[in-house]
């Protein structure tokens, strides 16, 4: 990599000081990750800033989780912006989680209320809706996580909600694993019509044969988001340490640029760095090493 890039999917936790019953039993994941396992595991790639996603603590921590982050962007400024938990399924009820989340840091960039783990419904709901359409007066953004079966009834909450700048964490989880195209594909097409929504290319891996996935594998799924979206609205995210189950950030990078190597390096510079930049605000310089 010839040019400093932004990872816009980063996680750190600690699970014996915040407990995330989600990782219950991962061998690889119920342990630490900080900030030194992440140099570690990125020696060598030219990161020059890091976007933080939430990790589904208990909701009752999501305030301090924030402290937690903001306290780790004290070690290592690359951190440049957070990406929250907000109950958005509280609707206008949300407003003071909303006022405190942005007075808690002026890292916080955006809210992700995790769809995945949610019924077909949940994202349609009118109180959910309502509380993702009042984001814009935060100045927040929405990341949108959810499993590919999810996104039709999404586009409907994208439909509802065009004043606020959706990201779509993952590509949308298609199941790689089963080679499934569609409805992904057509889906995505029309995801993409709306021009208040990117698309984040990160989280392959893991919806991939853990073990035995190749570059082939994963080839029609980035060359489909990056023909929809353009080359303005595609995100690199590392999504580490969850993708370290099924590859070394090291491989994940050297196969994203493999796979998007026929792009323009201008477009090659949008998707691992000035995309980011702009859509989370994180006011980065001119970006030469």
């Amino acid at each position: 990599m010839d040019f400093p890039v932004v990872d816009a999917h980063l996680h750190l936790w600690d699970p014996t000081h915040f407990r995330m019953s989600w990782m219950d039993g991962n061998a690889v994941l119920d342990r630490p990750y900080g900030l030194t396992e992440y140099r570690e595991h990125t020696a060598g790639i030219p990161i020059e800033a890091m976007v933080y996603l939430q990790v589904e603590v208990e909701p009752a921590y999501g305030l301090l989780e924030v402290d937690w982050v903001a306290a780790r962007a004290n070690e290592d400024p690359r951190i440049r912006a957070i990406v929250a938990w907000a109950p958005c399924e509280f609707g206008e009820q949300s407003r003071a989680y909303l006022e405190a989340l942005v007075k808690a840091s002026p890292l916080v960039r955006g809210v992700r209320r995790l769809i995945q783990g949610e019924s077909l419904e949940f994202a349609v709901q009118p109180r959910f809706v309502r509380g993702v359409q009042i984001l814009p007066e935060y100045g927040l953004t929405f990341d949108i996580c959810l499993k590919h079966p999810q996104l039709k009834n999404t586009l409907e909450l994208v439909r509802q909600c065009p004043e606020t700048s959706f990201i779509l964490d993952h590509i949308g989880k298609p199941d790689i694993q089963a080679g499934l195209l569609d409805p992904w594909r057509s889906e995505i097409r029309t995801l993409a019509s709306f021009p208040n929504v990117i698309c984040k290319i990160s989280g392959m891996v893991t919806e991939a044969d853990f073990r035995n996935w190749t570059t082939a594998d994963l080839r029609p799924y980035v060359d489909h988001v990056i023909a929809c979206f353009g080359e303005d609205r595609i995100v690199y995210g590392g999504d580490w340490p969850v993708a370290f189950q099924a590859s070394t950030y090291a491989r994940w990078v050297e196969t994203l640029d493999g796979l998007t190597g026929g792009l323009s390096s201008s477009a090659r510079r949008k998707l691992w760095r000035e995309n980011a930049n702009r859509f989370y605000r994180l006011e980065l310089g001119s970006g030469s090493l």
